[in-house]
């Protein structure tokens, strides 16, 4: 007789719960880290790294089920196969209708690719792995120059630690309202791009120069392109548009803030806004805005409030109760209104570490995300800044706009784009 092998589950964090029923072909929640290497990649070894990588990493097994109540992952023996690119940038990874892994890796020349379907991981969680399988690619690929020194991997939680519901563990049930008023956006709108695909607008730029440029007006590189960001906004409005305020929302990485060695998602999000029909577009005014709107919401307890306002939701009993039907459609509602007020997107991964003894293999690393609106994202490895634009518009106005001021600062910035 023979006994059949249990399934193992796992529940959606609560930032998860939203991506299955949002997402669809002109919005994938697919996010794609990239490493340039100096030499070509050997798909053979890479393979191979992947292989001994989603050990490591096994809620990187599970396709997503749908239950009566919630969706869940449900671990499968679908290995990942590395391919050479074919697809488009970001291109829709989950299907409902398909039985699939929800990432991918491929490679084109020197660089190796990792895309991943956001209800799987946020960025640090995907990071961690992209890390892990770049790790076991070079150890292979240049074995006989480290011999029996390999360096040391400087991401070591347990497999445990890695699977936590970091949400779970810090929700503490206190009672809060439920509803917070927020501000209608201004939003961009232009031609879209056929087939659904992504505008990719891509600036690599010395760090040590935007840091200078950023301190010229004693501010952060973040708070410094956020506000650079909002202007180039500006810049394209009508003036009907300016009665409506610009609003950046920013995704926050929750591990800087609660303890988590979490590889799922573990983040927040703040939104800073500011409104050009009413203030100042003096460039300095809008950076002393940006920078108090960045204080006032990157506290403990701003990010506690909120975390703990979304988690009460997943534990109402009357919301347990409801099928999950009913809660998509409910959560596309209140992804329309979150919509309302957010005018565009900017994500700073930050600086990306390696162990000193690769460093002669990789040139550089570059993120990007899927994109209903233009959104930004970005990342530093050693002095390279690369600031990556996607949109699903094809108009680059703003992206010209954003670049061009960067260069009127003395900033060199070596332009790449998918056209």
């Amino acid at each position: 007789m023979k006994h059949r092998k249990r399934v193992e589950w796992t529940r959606l964090d609560n930032a998860a719960k939203i991506f299955p029923p949002t997402s669809n072909e002109r919005d994938t929640k697919v996010f794609r880290f990239a490493c340039e290497l100096f030499q070509p990649v050997d798909p053979v070894i890479l393979q191979e790294a992947l292989d001994e990588t989603i050990e490591i990493f096994p809620l990187y097994k599970s396709v997503l089920r749908k239950g009566v109540f919630w969706y869940y992952f449900e671990t499968s023996s679908l290995r990942p196969v590395v391919e050479e690119e074919a697809l488009p940038v970001c291109a829709r990874i989950y299907n409902e209708n398909r039985r699939n892994l929800l990432f991918r890796v491929f490679y084109y020349r020197n660089r190796i690719n990792l895309e991943i379907y956001h209800a799987l991981s946020d960025g640090t969680g995907a990071l961690w792995f992209m890390k892990s399988l770049l790790y076991q690619y070079l150890i292979r690929k240049y074995k006989d120059s480290f011999g029996e020194n390999l360096p040391k991997f400087d991401y070591e939680a347990s497999i445990s630690q890695k699977m936590d519901d970091s949400f779970l563990r810090h929700y503490t049930g206190k009672r809060l309202s439920l509803t917070v008023k927020g501000e209608r956006a201004y939003h961009i709108r232009g031609t879209r791009k056929e087939e659904n695909r992504m505008q990719l607008v891509e600036g690599k730029m010395s760090v040590k120069a935007v840091l200078k440029a950023a301190h010229e007006y004693d501010t952060t590189l973040t708070v410094f392109l956020t506000a650079l960001f909002m202007h180039s906004i500006y810049k394209s409005m009508t003036e009907r548009g300016k009665k409506r305020p610009v609003i950046i929302s920013v995704p926050v990485n929750l591990r800087n803030y609660f303890e988590s060695e979490s590889a799922r998602n573990f983040f927040g999000t703040v939104n800073i806004g500011y409104h050009f029909g009413k203030n100042s577009t003096d460039f300095k005014d809008i950076i002393i805005s940006v920078n108090g709107s960045f204080n006032n919401e990157l506290t403990e307890e701003r990010l506690k409030n909120h975390m703990e306002r979304l988690a009460a939701l997943e534990h109402n009993v009357f919301t347990r109760a409801v099928p999950l039907a009913l809660k998509d459609i409910t959560l596309q509602l209140a992804n329309r209104v979150n919509e309302r007020g957010i005018t565009a997107a900017l994500s700073n991964v930050g600086k990306i570490t390696i162990p000193a003894e690769f460093a002669p293999y990789i040139r550089q690393f570059d993120v990007f995300t899927s994109a209903r609106r233009p959104q930004i994202c970005m990342c530093s490895y050693g002095d390279n800044l690369v600031v990556s634009f996607t949109s699903p518009f094809t108009d680059t106005d703003i992206q010209k706009t954003f670049f061009q001021a960067l260069t009127r600062k003395g900033i060199d910035v070596i332009i790449a784009a998918n056209l």
